[in-house]
């Protein structure tokens, strides 16, 4: 009884990690970055309108997506190896504390973003998005400690709804300042940097909680003697992924994560520039949209979970994957008015949660026992917040054809070959693959 009790007490203060740096994807990259720096790059822009960030010619349009894409791409090279790290050390904790200070600190300097530094803007992003996305593997890797395998559905499903509350509540604080801006004396710019660097304070600040909750655990394997971290890490980074091949339904459900989550995270990265450049819209009214998506992805994630139940898990993943589809199609063709766009955030945000959380539960159950930072750090290439090929598809889309409509068109792509991929996925063979034990629950997946 006593153990269920701290079981269920980690639990809780795992969930305040998705609350505290929901605050980041949410106000910082959803909303205020990619409208503000945009704006901020084309200040900057000389008389043949374009900027020369390292001397490179680039459209003020497409510097926010090539930004994003350069960050994952450090990703790529990074995460991954950290994850190796930390499955030979008992510091994933205090790593998840590094970079989630990193992160936090950087994404407070975003206050300083003004006039044309448009390069200032683009270098505090990349720290700020790397030591996100470098937090997130070792959060990930907790999933794997405090939670037993016919659980991770609804914690890791819990997990993403406590993050669009915690991110939903910081929006509306700062919806608040907007509407208030004229009685504080503050110009829109002003509150725009407020906005960006209370993200920060935010993730600091409930960092706390799952810090202090957490265990530190030891790790199931063994720094050889003489050994050290980082060449332990890379050599066993190398040797998953030369026998990841031995798991060939956990590698397959990886590809296609990686192939339909990037198509997610560039719609949630660059849906506000969209409205912004294409539609019109104000930052009010862009702010009000992603508030109600927060809001309406708390019971999105909850319902796809009793969805998951009723259908199995990878089911519904293809379920939400189908409508994802439907909203680019609809993005393109139908949407045009400020009512438009609410309806297209409104069904992106039922299926926004539940594609992911469901996503990162069945992902845990395929990976061996041992390797799940390291597994997690592969995952995390395309988890909350990061897609690189992505923005880089959407950025040449729209530098070569000067179209929104047509850039968000081409992310279909993502969706549609991720789909392909998913279907030929067999759960229950992964889990067997991997060595891990069946319940009744997992074995029905």
């Amino acid at each position: 009884m006593q153990k269920s009790i701290a079981h269920r007490r980690e639990q809780r203060a795992w969930y305040f990690y998705d609350w505290a740096n929901s605050a980041f994807p949410t106000t910082v990259l959803t909303v205020f970055i990619g409208p503000y720096l945009t704006t901020i790059a084309k200040a900057a822009a000389g008389s043949g309108g374009f900027v020369y960030p390292l001397g490179l010619k680039v459209a003020p349009e497409s510097f926010f997506p090539y930004v994003v894409s350069l960050s994952v791409l450090l990703q790529v090279i990074f995460l991954p190896l950290l994850g190796a790290i930390a499955d030979y050390s008992h510091f994933k904790k205090q790593m998840l504390a590094v970079f989630a200070y990193v992160g936090a600190f950087a994404t407070m300097g975003l206050y300083f973003l003004q006039g044309t530094n448009y390069l200032l803007g683009g270098a505090l992003f990349l720290v700020a998005n790397l030591s996100f996305g470098a937090s997130i593997v070792f959060y990930n890797a907790f999933l794997i400690d405090i939670a037993l395998p016919e659980e991770r559905d609804r914690v890791s499903s819990m997990g993403w709804a406590i993050g669009y509350i915690g991110g939903g509540l910081l929006l509306a604080l700062n919806l608040l300042l907007f509407a208030k801006a004229s009685d504080f004396g503050f110009s829109i710019g002003e509150v725009v940097r407020i906005n960006l660097a209370s993200a920060g304070v935010w993730w600091a600040v409930f960092t706390v909680i799952p810090l202090v909750a957490l265990k530190r655990r030891q790790p199931v394997k063994q720094l050889p003697p003489g050994g050290h971290y980082l060449t332990v890490g890379i050599r066993q980074l190398r040797n998953t992924l030369g026998k990841i091949r031995a798991h060939p339904h956990a590698l397959l459900f990886l590809v296609a994560y990686l192939i339909y989550n990037d198509g997610i995270q560039t719609v949630i990265s660059l849906a506000s520039v969209f409205g912004q450049e294409e539609l019109g819209l104000s930052m009010t009214t862009l702010t009000t949209v992603i508030l109600m998506v927060q809001f309406v992805g708390f019971f999105g994630a909850i319902l796809f979970n009793y969805i998951a139940r009723a259908v199995s898990a990878k089911r519904a993943i293809i379920i939400s994957l189908l409508i994802w589809i439907g909203t680019l199609v609809y993005a393109y063709a139908f949407l045009k008015t400020t009512r438009d766009f609410f309806m297209m955030a409104a069904a992106i945000a039922i299926v926004l949660g539940g594609s992911q959380a469901l996503s990162r539960s069945v992902y845990s159950l395929m990976i061996p026992q041992g390797q799940e930072s390291e597994y997690f750090g592969l995952y995390e290439i395309s988890d909350k917040g990061t897609s690189w090929l992505g923005p880089l598809l959407f950025g040449l889309a729209l530098q070569f054809t000067g179209s929104y409509r047509i850039a968000i068109l081409s992310l279909i792509v993502f969706f549609v070959l991720g789909l392909l991929l998913l279907f030929r996925v067999n759960v229950r063979q992964g889990i067997l693959e991997a060595g891990n034990d069946q319940s009744p629950t997992t074995a029905s997946r």
